[in-house]
């Protein structure tokens, strides 16, 4: 007799926590340094410092490791775990700042900037992709990655075009390094321009990629950017449906017999392209909504959600292939760059317009 999929939960929890807690145990270290870190100079934050200390011990883990293979196996899974599942849960998390008005004032607020740098981006990606003969799908995924949400929307729109393994490892390489240097570089923009956080909540919101980099980059400028920049990325990781959609049409077109490596975008496919991390997001958010969680635990629920962020990203960096951009060339990071400064650009030049209008 079989035992029902409700009967062996416990057990497969037990099993899944003891597969990912030492790579979360040390996730949690270079989270709790790079929260003494980011005390020390709040400009830093703790993410920055997290993301950095997990590159570098990326880099010399090899060596590190080296005769200690079933260990470094062994923290794997918790590394994984960390720079994905506590990062949508941190996101959840970040729900308790807002509310569903403030969601919707500030999505409608961001829509322009938002249409606008995706318009710029996917067109730009087209001409310069071009010029600079990179191959076709390669410049897609570059593209949607930049005017989208990174790593997310080059997996949602990869088998809609048939993109090769090789081809997603390239874009999501590229997209990743400038994903870095906006965490870096944003925040001294924002500053420079004097920016506040809600504006640069806008401006994080439509020019950084990942969600990760989205987040890390506004909580490094300051805690209440943070609630504007995840609402505008709600709104643009929503684009992912239109897109895919859209490209599915093309691609069709493109060839009179159906691809075999392009999949189908059925009703269902198209309802699995929302990540459950934003519905989550919006629901905390009405929660928040209704006042019924007081300010003492939502406070709470607010440095856990950063701390969860630095896990998160020290995952990230741990699992950082550094000779992997090395192997995708100039040309690709190229496009990336040049589509990365023109996002920047433009959302800072429409949000400076839309200002000028309002006042």
């Amino acid at each position: 007799m079989q035992l029902s999929p409700v009967q062996t939960l416990p057990p497969r929890l037990l099993t899944r926590g003891a597969d990912v807690l030492p790579g979360v145990l040390i996730t949690a270290a270079i989270a709790l340094v790079a929260t003494g870190i980011g005390a020390i100079v709040p400009v830093l934050g703790s993410a920055v410092p997290a993301i950095v200390i997990g590159v570098l011990l990326s880099l010399v883990r090899p060596r590190l490791m080296a005769g200690h293979e079933k260990a470094d196996a062994r923290i794997q899974p918790g590394i994984a775990y960390s720079g994905k599942f506590l990062l949508q849960l941190a996101v959840v998390l970040l729900g308790v700042q807002l509310s569903i008005g403030a969601i919707a004032q500030v999505g409608l607020e961001s829509l322009p900037i938002m249409l606008t740098t995706l318009v710029v981006c996917l067109v730009g990606a087209w001409l310069l992709g071009r010029m600079l003969r990179t191959e076709r799908r390669l410049t897609t995924l570059i593209g949607v990655g930049t005017g989208i949400c990174g790593a997310s929307a080059i997996a949602a729109v990869s088998p809609v075009i048939g993109a090769a393994s090789a081809e997603i490892a390239y874009a999501v390489s590229t997209i990743f390094l400038f994903n870095i240097l906006a965490v870096v570089l944003f925040p001294l923009i924002g500053h420079a321009l004097n920016l506040d956080p809600h504006t640069f909540g806008l401006f994080a919101g439509t020019a950084v990629n990942d969600t990760s980099s989205v987040v890390a980059a506004a909580g490094v400028f300051s805690t209440l950017a943070l609630g504007y920049a995840v609402v505008v990325k709600l709104v643009r990781t929503l684009m992912i449906i239109p897109i895919s959609i859209g490209l599915s049409v093309m691609e069709a077109r493109r060839s009179a017999r159906a691809d075999s490596a392009a999949q189908p975008l059925t009703g269902r496919r198209i309802a699995k392209l929302v990540p459950w991390f934003l519905i989550g997001f919006l629901i905390v958010a009405i929660v928040n909504s209704t006042g019924i969680i007081p300010d003492a635990p939502r406070e709470v629920l607010v440095q856990a959600s950063v701390f969860l962020i630095a896990m998160a990203l020290a995952g990230i960096g741990l699992s950082t292939d550094i000779p992997a951009l090395r192997r995708a060339g100039w040309r690709p990071l190229a496009l990336g760059g040049m589509l990365w400064v023109l996002v920047t650009v433009t959302a800072l030049l429409t949000i400076a317009g839309t200002a000028a209008l309002r006042g």
